[in-house]
């Protein structure tokens, strides 16, 4: 018997674990639902609102090759058992996947008990490199995986499913009593997906490189793919052949040329964690690991909550909490106001903030997190100014007011110059005081005589080979 778990993989097209799982027939498919992997570092089930989508998606593709998911509620080792219990000589069939300390310690333990047995078949399943890495060669690498040939529709189940599991249909049932209910996230799956990167290519992308650093504008010109690609609802692979297919025929060429940089990103930064798993925790540059020793939960809690009585900010934080994203450079001003202006450890904050994130893939959010809090050493420090941000992208405040009621009928320039009155609460910090001294304070840990020294060798080890100038310009 074959055992396809199911992971960040919840799609039919290009998935190669479920294919080759597949191929004799004889196959059933398990998603493992673990709590307390849904409350780990970062994690939540806002999250799992959409996972949930892909799930029943999946569930009904897969029905119509006569199979169906089947979900285990439990830890991996629980699951280990019962697979020993109820299959033992099943082949195990598992895409590779990047991720947080508690999943990647719970999938080596799988693997290495099932790899002694010779039972466990692992796929590669986006661009980074799980073995043999190398950073000269990565991007060489990355080409390779990226142009290789998708993975056919996975064949007919033949196989008389009668698990002692309950089914997604019966789970679904039960999770839908657990999910939050407040927020109204993208909607999930396969399809929407495909309908997605279609329209992107189609026209949205049209004015990408410009609107993509407006929260009003990226809602609709930003691909919107992200929480898809994260969860496997689309593969990256698949995305990227697409576009290479079509770049060349469109009238936004240079949009999505833009567009084809990030995907090659996107794995970049995912590799760091792959790499060094303890960056999940530790700065990248020791010498910035206790740069910030105290932390302020009344101000975390005001700054996460949307509360710190700067308009553009508020509601960037506003928008998030309700529709679980907000486009990358709002993201990095959020990250960059809590590490700077309130100078909170981003050990702290760095969690609270993915929880909101639909599309948290933890590789991509600690890697920024650690960039725009300056403790990667191979990045120049950038302090965002949130009120010049507000002037920037928002110069009417029709996306401030548009999540901010109370200051509908305050002058656009009052609210940038926070000059409301009592229609709004008080500033929770001094932004240039606060800038000031975190800028002499990184800096002067900067000038430090070893710190050249560590940076050369955190680039070494993550360093992008995308510009060969990258680590002298950041030094």
């Amino acid at each position: 018997m074959n055992i396809f778990l199911a992971h960040k993989d919840l799609r039919i097209r290009d998935n190669p674990a479920l294919y080759n799982a597949s191929l004799n027939g004889q196959y059933i498919v398990i998603y493992l639902f673990d709590q307390n992997y849904w409350s780990s570092n970062g994690y939540s089930l806002r999250q799992f609102t959409f996972v949930n989508d892909c799930l029943k998606e999946l569930n009904h593709n897969l029905e119509k090759l006569k199979s169906k998911i089947h979900i285990y509620t439990g830890g991996i080792s629980d699951l280990m058992a019962w697979i020993e219990s109820h299959y033992p000589n099943s082949q195990i069939f598992i895409n590779q996947s990047s991720d947080v300390m508690y999943f990647r310690k719970s999938m080596f333990q799988l693997k290495r008990y099932f790899h002694e047995q010779n039972r466990i078949n692992c796929y590669e399943n986006f661009g980074i490199q799980t073995r043999d890495y190398n950073r000269e060669s990565w991007s060489k690498c990355w080409a390779k995986i990226m142009n290789s040939s998708l993975t056919e529709l996975p064949q007919r189940n033949n196989y008389e499913l009668k698990l002692p599991l309950p089914t997604y249909r019966e789970f679904s049932e039960d999770i839908k009593k657990i999910l939050p209910s407040n927020f109204s996230p993208q909607k999930g799956g396969e399809k929407e997906a495909h309908k997605l990167l279609r329209s992107f290519l189609d026209g949205r992308a049209e004015g990408y490189s410009k609107k993509m650093s407006s929260p009003i504008e990226a809602i609709d010109s930003c691909s919107r793919l992200s929480p898809h690609i994260t969860h496997g609802s689309i593969s990256l692979k698949f995305v990227y052949q697409k576009l290479l297919s079509e770049i060349d025929k469109t009238n936004h060429k240079r949009d999505l040329y833009s567009f084809k940089k990030r995907l090659h990103w996107h794995c970049h930064f995912i590799q760091k964690l792959q790499t060094e798993p303890e960056l999940e925790f530790k700065s990248m540059h020791s010498m910035c690991d206790d740069l910030r020793p105290e932390s302020n939960p009344e101000l975390i809690q005001k700054w996460i909550n949307g509360e710190t009585g700067f308009p553009f900010l508020d509601a960037c934080i506003i928008y998030l909490r309700n529709h679980g994203w907000i486009n990358f450079r709002m993201r990095a001003m959020i990250m960059s106001f809590a590490s700077y202006n309130l100078w909170q450890p981003w050990q702290k904050t760095s969690p609270l903030l993915a929880e909101l994130f639909v599309d948290y893939e933890p590789g991509i959010h600690i890697s920024q997190v650690q960039m725009q809090s300056g403790v990667t050493g191979i990045n120049l420090p950038r302090i965002y100014s949130v009120t010049k941000q507000s002037i920037d992208q928002d110069p009417d405040a029709i996306f401030i007011k548009s999540q901010i009621p109370e200051l509908e009928d305050i002058n656009p320039s009052s609210i940038h110059n926070l000059e409301f009155l009592n229609s709004y609460r008080d500033p929770i910090v001094d932004i240039k005081e606060t800038a000031k001294k975190a800028r002499e304070y990184i800096w002067s840990v900067r000038s430090n005589k070893d710190f050249k020294k560590i940076a050369q060798e955190v680039y070494l080890k993550h360093g992008s080979r995308f510009k060969k100038r990258a680590y002298r310009k950041s030094t």
